[in-house]
């Protein structure tokens, strides 16, 4: 059991440091790219519009929110760091595995960025690159890889949480499973009682056709 238990820790270890770092190396490449082809150039128009490459410096955090509270964000990660580093080692479910891989690279992506990049450290600024149907963002703010896989694993999170999986590896019976398998629960006693019901009437008949005992003996 020990054993197995290990094998099991240490298969979601891998899953989630490894969705991490490619993560981070995704978040990382696409950012060096931008900043290498697309500083002092127009936006570069993909999918007829629906999607533009654009460089923006963020002050903010994911999706240009709070520009003006740049240093709090580092902290923040970090101790959403310190957090996914406790959650992970009771976890035995590859999906929440995955999950928390997706946002241990979002944070990662973009504290680098904090940490590495100008104006300095703990301030510098996130470098996002993709905006959605207006090539400066004025329909949806502009984000990063890191930004839509810290998104996306917050997504996946609730819904694991929505649907009753444990980061055990177990899961919670729905609402319709609860109720079907209290209906099956009702059907069976009262099958049972229904069972016992019949046997005292049974013997209730085989009593009544005993014959009598002569009293005179």
């Amino acid at each position: 059991m020990a054993q197995g238990s290990n094998t099991d820790r240490r298969r979601v270890l891998l899953i989630f440091l490894s969705v991490g770092v490619g993560v981070t190396l995704i978040d990382q490449i696409t950012k060096y790219l931008s900043v290498s082809y697309l500083e002092n150039s127009d936006p570069v128009r993909l999918l007829w519009g629906a999607v533009y490459l654009t460089l923006v410096r963020n002050s903010g955090a994911a999706f240009s929110l709070g520009t003006d509270i740049t240093f709090v964000f580092p902290l923040v990660a970090l101790v959403v760091l310190t957090v996914l580093g406790f959650v992970i080692w009771r976890v035995r479910s590859v999906a929440w595995a995955v999950a928390l891989g997706l946002v241990l690279g979002g944070v990662i992506g973009n504290l680098g960025d904090r940490l590495f990049r100008s104006p300095g450290p703990f301030v510098g600024h996130v470098v996002d690159m993709v905006s959605v149907f207006d090539e400066r963002g004025q329909v949806f703010p502009v984000f990063n890889a890191a930004d839509s896989a810290l998104t996306i694993g917050v997504a996946f999170i609730i819904l694991l949480e929505l649907t009753g999986r444990q980061r055990d590896g177990t899961r919670l019976p729905s609402r319709a499973e609860r109720v079907a398998a209290e209906r099956v629960a009702a059907e069976r006693v009262a099958a049972e009682r229904a069972d016992r019901e019949r046997a005292d009437v049974e013997r209730a008949e085989r009593a009544g056709d005993e014959p009598a005992a002569d009293p005179r003996g």
